[in-house]
């Protein structure tokens, strides 16, 4: 059965860096990963970020609908054709063909209509039966000046 983990940003750091942040330690345990966004500019945006994200590492990615082959895929409006590993949900609902994953990452931004949103998945998660982990993710302590 797929195991579902909720990240709660409780800090400013906007959820593309941190989906890239995941996506990286994902891909660094050799996972395939469908990223799936709410729109087509926000799958452009994280596509973007992907490139310049890490300058001292590559991490291949491509869009769903690229002909490229890639362990990496994002997209926003169509079913993966062969990522069954890891899905990462950017958008505010399940998507249909999460169940086909081994684990789900349901990314939940600061702001209440994302936190209502987060609510309603996890409760379709849980009265469906799914295992349900919740993470917090705070911002890390800035060093202070002496």
């Amino acid at each position: 059965m797929t195991r579902i983990d909720f990240y709660q940003i409780d800090s400013d750091e906007a959820p593309l860096l941190f989906a890239c942040r995941l996506i990286e330690k994902v891909y660094r345990k050799g996972l395939k990963v469908y990223i799936h966004t709410m729109s087509e500019r926000q799958s452009i945006e994280l596509d973007d970020l992907l490139w310049s994200f890490r300058g001292d590492r590559f991490i291949p990615h491509a869009l769903e609908n690229a002909a490229e082959e890639a362990p990496i895929k994002i997209g926003h409006n169509v079913e993966p054709d062969e990522h069954q590993e890891v899905l990462i949900n950017l958008s505010r609902e399940v998507p249909d063909f999460f169940s086909r994953f081994d684990r789900v990452a349901e990314i939940v931004p600061l702001g209440d209509e994302n936190r209502h949103s987060a609510r309603q998945n996890y409760r379709f998660y849980k009265d469906r039966g799914y295992s349900l982990q919740y993470h917090e993710i705070k911002q890390p302590a800035k060093p202070q000046n002496v």
